[in-house]
């Protein structure tokens, strides 16, 4: 998942926008200024009281799915196109493609020159990106709140009309391979994960890495990427999601005016590839050039997108919190402060998966200690889980920090409508966003000890370390800068 931003850049906004949208689109929502609602709420003749917090649902004609949050705390949107296609619902020969496709889609359409679209954005002073994952591909905007109807405007004109020119394709390409190189090839931690899930996983289309492998970029085409564009993005395969300083009824009619007119697809969904059941530990040695060794471990286990009525994924979410969920958790104060035999130690699971997945564990020795101390120290501290039940001073600690991790969320109109559209594409229901925190605060510690002894036993362990090579210098000095970041 990528994540980044584009300066704010002062200009003359309101003239700006009327000539800038109306340049490239002849639609009728491009005819509004950015300083006017586009439509007013008595226009379609609903008194609904608008309630801060509430969300409001909507689904077009075309099947475009529209979720709309009240947040009136400063005059801003957040605006979000999520795609139900992502890296699993490829196949060998064209990993990457979704991911590839993200970045075509900010390279022109019908009425937009390439890379128009982020300087239409930049110059009415808002951001905007995309991220692939796993199970989804999301573009959004945060602007102005009278700015909502140009955002709207641009990802309707890319849903249906987007240019694929070869000349751009075979520069970006490049910029693929090169991103794959610098995030993954050349960090040890992130070729080592990448090795792990191939592994893992057996039939999970999750043993695909989300940037591709290598040899299916080398191999990838235009036409691959159009057929990809021509089957997944269509609005019967979409969730626009609109938090902010708005009004529902508008953003339902502006909805209906951009994207009102595209057409529906007939979706043919991936077939499902279930994994079989593992029948004993799997371990694998992963040699690259590194700084330190690192351990990685993890166990098969449900999640919501699997099992959407089940307590596990919440028990197995807290599970993890008591290991690694800040610096009083056992990780941190008996691995790293007590015993120091960790420089880093972590847990980590993600319930909002379309897919059953894996709880992870990984550390990187302290000095003048080994793997084997580590992860002997690892799996004493998984098997008093198993063994012993949580103290309610701990559960305690975690439903305190939890909630407070809610409020703090609400602060940001992008994480707000992020976690609305990441629960509605994997197939959970954005309403279950809403009890989320609630449900975790209700796991007890016999619940916890429970999914402990069910799923992280040995037979179900996958293992991976990382055996550092020497490092030549130039690697060496490029690891001591920090000099591998991504930039789109």
């Amino acid at each position: 998942m990528k994540i980044t931003t584009v300066d704010w850049l002062p200009v003359g906004l309101g003239v700006f926008c009327i000539l800038v949208v109306t340049a490239f689109s002849s639609t009728p929502a491009a005819q509004y200024s950015a300083a006017q609602p586009a439509v007013a709420a008595a226009e379609i003749g609903s008194d609904a009281p608008q309630v801060t917090g509430k969300v409001y649902e909507t689904t077009l004609d075309n099947g475009l799915k529209v979720l709309v949050k009240i947040d009136r705390r400063a005059p801003i949107v957040t605006s979000q196109v999520w795609y139900k296609v992502g890296s699993s619902d490829e196949h060998g020969g064209i990993t990457g493609i979704s991911h590839m496709l993200e970045h075509m889609m900010f390279k022109g359409s019908e009425r937009l020159a390439p890379g128009e679209f982020s300087r239409i954005i930049a110059a009415q002073g808002g951001e905007e990106n995309a991220f692939t994952g796993r199970d989804y591909t999301a573009y959004f905007q945060t602007l102005a709140a009278d700015r909502l109807a140009i955002a709207l405007e641009l990802e309707a004109e890319r849903m249906g009309h987007l240019a694929l020119p070869p000349e751009e394709y075979v520069k970006e390409l490049e910029v693929v391979k090169e991103e794959r190189r610098l995030r993954t090839d050349d960090n040890p931690e992130a070729l080592t994960f990448e090795q792990f899930n191939a592994v893992a996983y057996v039939a999970s289309p999750y043993r695909i890495p989300i940037i591709g492998w290598a040899g299916d970029l080398e191999s990838m085409t235009l036409d691959d990427v159009r057929t990809w564009y021509q089957r997944w993005y269509a609005p019967n395969n979409a969730t626009l999601v609109v938090v902010g300083d708005v009004d529902p009824n508008t953003v339902f009619a502006l909805a209906e005016r951009t994207f009102g007119s595209l057409p529906a697809v007939s979706l043919t969904p991936t077939k499902p590839q279930p994994e079989p059941r593992q029948l004993g530990e799997k371990r694998l040695r992963v040699q690259t050039p590194a700084k330190s060794p690192y351990l990685l471990f993890g166990y098969k286990v449900p999640t919501l997108g699997e099992t959407p009525d089940s307590w596990e994924p919440y028990a197995l979410e807290m599970l993890a919190a008591v290991l690694d969920g800040g610096s009083s958790a056992r990780f941190r104060r008996e691995l790293i402060r007590n015993q120091r035999v960790a420089a880093s130690a972590n847990a980590r699971y993600n319930a909002v998966v379309r897919l059953p997945g894996m709880i992870l564990f990984s550390g990187i020795p302290a000095q003048e200690q080994t793997i084997a101390a580590l992860e002997a120290a690892m799996l004493t501290e998984i098997e008093r889980l198993r063994t012993e039940p949580v103290t309610e001073t701990e559960l305690e600690r975690i439903r305190t920090q939890l909630i407070a991790e809610k409020v703090y969320e609400q602060d940001s109109v992008f994480y707000q409508a992020m976690v609305l559209g990441q629960f509605e594409t994997v197939g959970i229901g954005w309403q279950r966003a809403e009890s989320y925190v609630d449900q975790l605060a209700a796991i007890t510690a016999q619940q916890i000890q429970q999914v402990a002894n069910t799923y992280l036993i040995p037979e179900h362990r996958t293992r991976a370390v990382l055996d550092p090579l020497p490092l030549d210098e130039a690697a060496a000095a490029q690891l001591r800068s920090g000099e591998f970041v991504h930039v789109r």
